[in-house]
């Protein structure tokens, strides 16, 4: 699915007013943010390190209730903290989100590496979203300390979700949010997460990693939020979707239409522009996402 997509320098997070575009055909639009002076940083420019990009989706879901047409939700995956990210870059994301008042907030994994040094600062800099936060683990986490980590965001009021869900009521109405724990180590459970909860309505998804989309019941109108690809990191055409389909990853980034069934792929926000790693071709990336329904959008239309 081909995207527009342009740079335009951006105003402080603060007061940050993200663009609009009309929806393209394919019904995903992306805005590319390099933000200017920042109000966390004294420069006057911004370090390299310290970008990332806001991308706008449209979703449009065919049994969508009327009353969640235009349901905002915003994702943040693979944070990676430590010295693969810089602190200023998370903290300007976490601004960014709430600078859009979503009606939900995702975080998808992975937020510290291979080190446990790190693990105190990701509370740190993942502070103060505003709204209903709900949090999946990816297998960097469960490699390093998961429990660890679900007590500090539960500690900031944050629902974590280990194959469970959690029914809640948004804009007058239910919507379920589904958390699958990762399938890259081994503990993902479909079947636990589903059980018992609605089998209509809003139900968005939440695994670490793409593939879990295979094992979600088809055709069930559903949406799974993932990361854990970073995009492909460095992108070479044609090199990098070989070595991903190799490992078993075969979604890479953005949007892909599975068994009946809707997934996003985030780039992640860490990992990359001034750490230790190499990062070509995939910008770190913070996804907004309004939810239509197909007769609202016929309406407009």
């Amino acid at each position: 699915m081909r995207l527009r997509r342009w740079v335009r320098r951006r105003p402080p997070v603060s007061s940050l007013d993200v663009s609009r575009v009309e929806p393209l055909s394919g019904g995903r639009n992306e805005v590319v943010a390099w933000s200017g002076e920042d109000p966390l940083r004294p420069e006057r420019r911004l370090r390299w390190r310290d970008h990332f990009t806001l991308t706008e989706n449209l979703l449009h879901l065919p049994h969508l209730p009327d009353s969640h047409d235009g349901l905002r939700v915003a994702q943040l995956s693979d944070v990676h903290v430590g010295q693969a990210t810089s602190d200023v870059r998370i903290r300007r994301a976490v601004e960014a989100v709430n600078a859009e008042s979503p009606d939900l907030v995702f975080l998808t994994g992975d937020y510290v590496t291979h080190s446990a040094r790190p693990l105190p600062r990701v509370r740190e800099v993942l502070s103060g979203l505003k709204g209903r936060v709900f949090v999946v683990m990816g297998n960097h986490d469960h490699q390093v300390n998961a429990p660890y980590l679900r007590e500090s965001f539960e500690r900031l009021g944050y629902t974590v979700l280990q194959n469970e869900h959690r029914v809640v009521e948004v804009r007058g109405a239910p919507v379920t949010v589904l958390g699958v724990d990762d399938g890259r180590t081994g503990r993902d459970d479909v079947a636990a997460t589903f059980r018992g909860a609605p089998e209509s309505g809003t139900r968005l998804v939440l695994a670490h990693t793409p593939p879990t989309v295979e094992k979600l019941p088809a055709q069930g109108n559903l949406v799974q939020f993932s990361g854990h690809t970073h995009g492909g990191q460095f992108i070479v055409q044609g090199l990098t979707e070989a070595i991903f389909r190799r490992a078993g990853q075969p979604y890479i980034r953005g949007h892909y239409l599975v068994r009946g069934n809707q997934l996003y792929v985030n780039r992640g926000l860490g990992f990359g522009f001034g750490g230790p790693y190499l990062r070509r071709g995939s910008e770190p990336e913070v996804a907004f996402f309004t939810l239509r329904s197909r007769i609202a959008l016929a309406a407009a239309g």
